[in-house]
């Protein structure tokens, strides 16, 4: 089993390159989705822009998903020592030693796999730019 999470706030190819890569790492890809709570929480009261519903439903629509767990924490640490998955996905802009949970899987027997960035997409940046065009 494969894990990864994040907002998935407005899907962009960093995120489904993201997706698709985990997914090729194992036989299931469970997705952890932070609540509308606790995206506002992280990113600010404009966030999320896409409610949880919406959110969790696009995620699904991807060939690659296979489930989507949304938990309301800041962090899926509780979630990943309840699912104890083998590998642990999380994109290049965290080390392995950042990745939340990583303790717990590796201590399981698990690993922590780290895939490349896409350059250019973030949900940040896809905001700012319409903003700017507004």
């Amino acid at each position: 089993m494969v894990f990864t999470n994040g907002c998935f706030d407005i899907i962009h190819k960093g995120h489904i390159t993201l997706l698709k890569k985990a997914r090729q790492l194992g036989d299931f890809l469970i997705v952890g989705l932070n609540s509308n709570e606790s995206v506002s929480n992280l990113k600010g009261k404009d966030r999320p822009i896409n409610s949880e519903e919406k959110r969790s439903e696009n995620l699904l629509k991807l060939d690659c998903v296979d489930a989507v767990v949304i938990f309301n924490e800041n962090t899926p640490k509780k979630l990943i020592a309840d699912l104890r998955p083998n590998i642990l996905v999380k994109g290049g802009d965290y080390t392995k030693e950042e990745v939340i949970g990583s303790q717990q899987v590796v201590k399981d027997g698990g690993e922590i796999v780290i895939i490349p960035l896409v350059p250019g997409y973030s949900t940040t940046n896809i905001i700012n730019t319409l903003k700017e065009k507004a």
